[in-house]
């Protein structure tokens, strides 16, 4: 009965929608950067810089809506800086990604030396507010707003013009450029607002789930979301769904803790349920998946 009554609980689906809603941010973000052709393995440093630039500025003075924008703004900066070595001059996506990573993290903690070098903890902001709405209502509105990237996300993608020419730009390139379009710019443009989701992402966690930084929050979550786009087939829907299962996994691990069950046995069994867990959906789900035909292949213009 206990497992039962965690599983119908509110507030254990509550716990999965907050837990989910970085995760669906930057799953986004990595989505439509592999749809046009770019793997991002910058997400991890990313998202530490979203989270970072985002409590910044507020703590600043800025907004909450302000720190957002400036988060995102973050994440763009090292979106295009991934483009620019990956698009036009063709280097190895694997390499960049990972120094992005490495730079964006390098970049936050000296920031926040020289930002706050008197201080020893991280002092607190006033975060996101739940919004009372429903039988969910604790959650706040970036939550909301997560869910509505994942509709915008599906309909740019496969309702939109633009949605088709970056799909192309990531199966057949050469046939984007046929149409006299600019594959670069649009590899270009989808890595610089995929990277901007992702550090919406980080941002979720300094300015709605937490009201401070540190520097162990996002916690491989951006490693996670890779695996989710690959879950999830490039689709929104489906990478969704990853997202919450990724989620209820975690939920419901630190509530099984809690009861009898879980009485007796390591916590780290428990930490690490939720990555086995997702692991093993992953090789089940991942069998049928099509990956986009010219992902993480160089193109130059005139190239057949």
């Amino acid at each position: 009965m206990e497992l039962f009554d965690i599983l119908v609980s509110a507030t254990f689906w509550a716990a999965v929608l907050r837990i989910a809603s970085p995760l669906i941010f930057a799953t986004m973000g990595e989505l439509i950067c592999e749809r046009a052709g770019v793997l991002n393995l910058g997400i991890e440093g990313i998202m530490v810089a979203g989270a970072f630039a985002g409590w910044i500025a507020v703590y600043a003075g800025l907004p909450l809506w302000g720190g957002v924008a400036v988060a995102f703004g973050a994440g763009v900066a090292f979106g295009l800086l991934h483009g620019l070595l990956t698009v036009p001059l063709g280097l190895s996506q694997h390499v960049a990604g990972i120094g992005i990573t490495m730079l964006a993290t390098a970049a936050t903690y000296f920031a926040y030396r020289v930002a706050l070098p008197e201080v020893s903890s991280p002092p607190k902001i006033t975060a996101f507010q739940p919004t009372g709405w429903a039988v969910l209502g604790s959650q706040t509105v970036l939550t909301w707003a997560a869910l509505a990237t994942v509709a915008v996300t599906g309909w740019v993608l496969w309702r939109t013009p633009l949605g088709l020419a970056l799909r192309a730009a990531g199966e057949n390139p050469a046939a984007v450029e046929a149409q006299g379009l600019p594959v670069h710019a649009l590899r270009m443009g989808a890595v610089a607002v995929g990277s901007g989701l992702m550090a919406v992402g980080g941002s979720f966690l300094t300015l709605s789930a937490f009201n401070s930084f540190f520097f162990e929050m996002v916690n491989g979550r951006g490693w996670v979301c890779i695996a989710l786009v690959v879950f999830g087939a490039w689709r929104p829907g489906r990478a969704l769904l990853g997202a919450l299962l990724f989620a209820g996994f975690d939920a419901f691990q630190i509530r099984l803790q809690q009861t009898s069950l879980g009485a007796g046995l390591p916590y780290q069994l428990f930490l690490a349920m939720p990555y086995l867990l997702s692991v093993l959906a992953l090789v089940v789900m991942s069998r049928r998946t099509e990956v986009p035909a010219a992902l993480m292949t160089p193109y130059n213009k005139g190239e057949r």
